[in-house]
């Protein structure tokens, strides 16, 4: 059944926190993956969870960053995982598949933003490959260790979906590179993998959800000058934040939380989430919201031959 694209009245807000979400959750016994978990609100979200019980697999490209970071988290392993090399991807999911465990979480929370023009793999463009195709080829790898339990597959996606759609005509910005262009299409595709990925995932149990997690100082601002985060409003001079509707980490790895354990959601998926609560529809009014081009199931099944062609990876169709 399709969820409808509006609030549920989840009861929790914009400055709700991971634990705040979690509080009466248990989630002994349950294995989570949660990439990029090893920073910013991936750092949280890999803390809640383990504190609620989750065994937290936290594969990264830099693993013995990601190890140092998680050292004295009770509950949480590391592996290594580059998400711009395919061949990385597809060793990840082979270790994972061999230790026979069931996928009851997983959160695509790994991503870059903003990056100089950046190509990887055959030529790729960086914030594409890495935030979506790298994610799609590591779910559908995936896929026998997540079906069976019907997990949750949550895509952290952002505000900035609104800057643009998937461009048809230039995926890989062949034709001239813009960052913020470049950032606004990867989130597009996370919120259309999402729409794609419940479509075909939920006769198996299998519902995915993508989110906006609000506006945090993180490392993923790792590509932006000081001075235009200044600028922008986002922090002063001595880099203190300055707008006051930015989140905590704590508070930013809320709705991800939510969206990936939340019994609120049961029987539901394919939808943007912001502020641990299902999203309304984008209008010009108003601030949040997720635009149309983003949920549009016709450009999300579009993507998904797009990403299936490119990475030479669609078990997931092939097996629902």
């Amino acid at each position: 059944m399709t969820t409808p694209q509006r609030k549920i009245g989840s009861g929790f807000g914009a400055r709700s926190t991971a634990d705040d979400v979690l509080s009466g959750i248990d989630l002994s016994g349950s294995t989570a993956i949660v990439t990029g978990g090893y920073s910013g609100l991936g750092l949280e979200t890999t803390r809640a969870l383990a504190g609620a019980g989750a065994r937290v697999v936290v594969p990264a490209r830099r693993r013995a960053a990601a190890q140092e970071a998680v050292e004295g988290i009770d509950g949480v392993e590391t592996d290594d995982l580059d998400l711009s090399d395919l061949e990385s991807v597809r060793g990840f999911a082979e270790r994972f598949l061999a230790s026979g465990r069931e996928i009851d979480i997983v959160i695509n929370n790994a991503g870059i933003m903003a990056c100089p023009e950046t190509r990887v793999g055959p030529g790729w463009e960086a914030q594409f490959a890495v935030n979506h195709l790298g994610h799609y080829a590591l779910i559908n790898h995936l896929w026998p260790a997540i079906a069976p339990g019907g997990a949750r597959v949550v895509a952290v996606s952002s505000g900035a979906h609104g800057i643009t759609g998937v461009r048809w005509d230039d995926v890989q910005f062949e034709r001239g590179y813009d960052r913020w262009q470049a950032y606004g299409q990867a989130k597009t595709a996370n919120v259309l993998f999402a729409v794609q990925l419940d479509a075909l995932g939920r006769d198996s149990g299998v519902r995915a959800f993508a989110l906006h997690p609000g506006s945090i100082l993180t490392p993923l601002q790792r590509h932006l000058a000081k001075a235009d985060m200044v600028d922008a409003g986002w922090i002063d001079e001595n880099g203190n934040p300055t707008d006051p509707t930015f989140k905590t980490p704590e508070q930013g790895a809320a709705t991800q939380v939510w969206a990936a354990t939340s019994p609120q959601l049961a029987d539901m998926g394919g939808v943007y989430c912001e502020d641990c609560d299902i999203a309304e529809p984008a209008c010009e009014d108003s601030e949040g919201g997720v635009h149309a081009h983003a949920t549009d199931p016709e450009q999300a099944a579009r993507l998904w031959a797009l990403s299936a062609d490119l990475t030479g990876v669609d078990v997931i169709a092939a097996a629902t």
